[in-house]
């Protein structure tokens, strides 16, 4: 019986040896004058080209062929700006209103203002909100420390905006809202790239921009909008650096007859990328935003895991045959973990610079005299006194924040931030008929609010954007919709952990920017894909237009909950959708 089916193995061999020597079909006509048309080019696989508009539209703009070219190139810039003029004139528009200190602004800008006069937080008096609304700030800063709870980053870049513009409602909001207008040009080009359509980058930073989360959060000065503009900064930084690997390996690949690129299992599996620059820069936002606020340990954690598979994958379609890549992904991941996990840990370090500067004599920061009190002494005294002092800091605060459970009014379960379930209102005033903008018709007293809340129509549509990213995940295997499913998973799954924590739904600005971008390639779905015929394309266009429209009508619909414009009772009223938002 083994010797019939080697026989028979050896007999397949032969023949299939004799089908290799075999010309093919198109071999044969080629002596008659057929060319083959040449395969697929692995660069378009590896760095594919932007979506360029077709000749049709040109034409019918009366454009020609030279204009045309010249309003490709400068489009990739002058439409997302474009989208960020939009977004600053809102978030700008009036930033100094309300004229209060309101909901988390009463410790994020005093310990601004302290860190930038002290190089540590301090505990201000009770009364110390009303001293600086009257005064404009003018207010003497105590020394004795106060125990914070959030690293120094997020509140040392509204200590900028105070710093420029002075200790009041504009200026600890300027850096909030400058942030928030640049994220928006941040989404715009992340969105190009990701989607190689100018198009479609430009609709989520227009998405982002009508966000009533993100429009609030841009102009108030909490640190939640500062620790998303780093996120993002760092996920746009890692999607250029995917881009200029794939394009190196791309121009190392051996080229056929036609010109088009091959794999080849040598050079995909040897090719050094380089130090790779934007890693590194990827590597500081991560750092600014742990510095922020620790959660971004856990976007660190996914950017890299990401990263780590994003090469493999770049490897494959250059040609490696293991499924781990051999030396080379060995290598790539050593470069990125020495790129991001030292890095963002240096930059932590460096952020406390004022705290460990402070006297330890127990005149500077909170904790700063430990080492050389309380935690005197122990096997670890070989290590710098400031080290020893921060890491019990560090560790009080860790304890502080796993038992963190106070109930509060606005607090919400993880569960409903998804559906904008439990919004969270930062300042509420009834005022009386002709008083503070109320209408002096409006008979009833008015309601002035500003609420965080996200657009509902948008963060709806985002629940069936987030099930088709999932799908196109999981059975197309769509590197875009993974890339957005960690940014969402990375700034959204970890809350689940401390569901008996007091947490809120404003902390989820951190993975709006990848809602948007999830709305944005649903949307691309509705419009269709290219090469669809005419008809195809318009009701697609028609249904995607129809959807954005509504966007936009709600986010105008509830601008007067976002900014704090007084309506009559009423319409505010009419505006609470769900009791839960009350």
């Amino acid at each position: 019986m083994t010797s019939t089916a080697s026989s028979t193995d050896t007999r397949q061999g032969q023949g299939q040896a004799a089908d290799a020597r075999r010309p093919s079909w198109q071999q044969r006509l080629r002596r008659f004058g057929y060319t083959a048309p040449p395969r697929s080019d692995v660069r378009d696989r590896l760095v594919p080209p932007y979506a360029q508009p077709g000749p049709g539209i040109w034409a019918a703009l009366g454009l020609r062929q030279g204009a045309a070219d010249r309003f490709n190139r400068w489009s990739g810039w002058v439409g997302p700006l474009l989208v960020t003029l939009l977004a600053g004139l809102l978030r700008f528009w009036n930033l100094g209103s309300p004229k209060a200190v309101i909901f988390d602004e009463t410790y994020y800008a005093k310990d601004a203002w302290a860190l930038f006069h002290r190089g540590y937080e301090v505990n201000w008096t009770k009364d110390a909100n009303d001293l600086i609304l009257q005064s404009n700030g003018h207010v003497r800063v105590p020394a004795d420390a106060a125990y914070v709870v959030h690293p120094p980053i997020g509140k040392y870049v509204i200590g900028l905006g105070e710093w420029m513009f002075g200790f009041n409602p504009f200026g600890w909001r300027f850096m909030t809202a400058l942030l928030g207008t640049l994220s928006v040009l941040l989404l715009c080009r992340i969105g190009r790239r990701l989607f190689r359509s100018t198009f479609l980058g430009c609709l989520a930073g227009l998405l982002m921009a009508v966000d009533g989360l993100h429009f609030v959060m841009s102009r108030t000065s909490l640190l939640d909008g500062v620790l998303m503009f780093f996120v993002l900064a760092a996920f746009g930084c890692l999607v250029v650096d995917r881009d200029k690997a794939r394009a190196r390996l791309a121009a190392a690949l051996p080229v056929d007859e036609y010109g088009r690129a091959r794999p080849d299992a040598h050079i995909a599996e040897t090719t050094r990328l380089g130090w790779r620059p934007w890693r590194w820069t990827a590597g500081l936002m991560l750092g600014l935003a742990i510095g922020t606020k620790w959660n971004g340990l856990y976007i660190l954690a996914a950017f890299f895991v990401m990263s780590v598979l994003w090469d493999a994958a770049s490897r494959r379609v250059a040609g490696a045959r293991r499924r781990h890549t051999g030396a080379a992904g060995v290598r790539d991941t050593s470069l990125l973990f020495l790129a991001t996990v030292p890095v963002a840990l240096a930059v932590y370090l460096v952020s406390w610079t004022g705290w460990i500067l402070s006297p330890d004599n127990g005149k500077g920061g909170y904790f700063r005299n430990w080492a050389v009190t309380d935690g005197k002494g122990g096997n670890w005294t070989f290590l710098p006194d400031w080290l020893r002092s921060l890491w019990h800091y560090e560790h009080e605060v860790y304890k502080f924040h796993v038992g963190l459970s106070s109930p509060h009014t606005y607090q919400s379960n993880p569960w409903s931030w998804i559906v904008a379930g439990r919004p969270v209102s930062y300042f509420y005033e009834s005022p009386l008929p002709g008083k503070d903008g109320c209408p002096a018709d409006a008979g009833d007293k008015c309601a002035r609010e500003v609420l965080a809340l996200g657009t509902p129509l948008l963060w709806w549509a985002a629940c069936f954007a987030v099930l088709y990213v999932l799908w196109r995940w999981a059975f197309r295997r769509d590197w875009r919709a993974g890339a957005i499913a960690c940014g969402i998973a990375a700034g959204y799954l970890p809350w689940f952990m401390y569901q008996e924590r007091t947490i809120f739904f404003f902390y989820a600005v951190v993975f709006v920017p990848f809602l948007c971008l999830a709305v944005t390639m649903m949307i691309g779905a509705i419009l269709g894909p290219p090469g669809s015929g005419e008809r195809r394309r318009v009701i697609g266009a028609a249904g995607a237009g129809v959807l954005v429209l509504l966007i936009l009508w709600n986010f105008i619909y509830f601008w007067p909950l976002y900014t704090g414009t007084a309506i009559p009772i009423e319409q505010w009223r009419s505006r609470m959708w769900l009791d839960t938002w009350v």
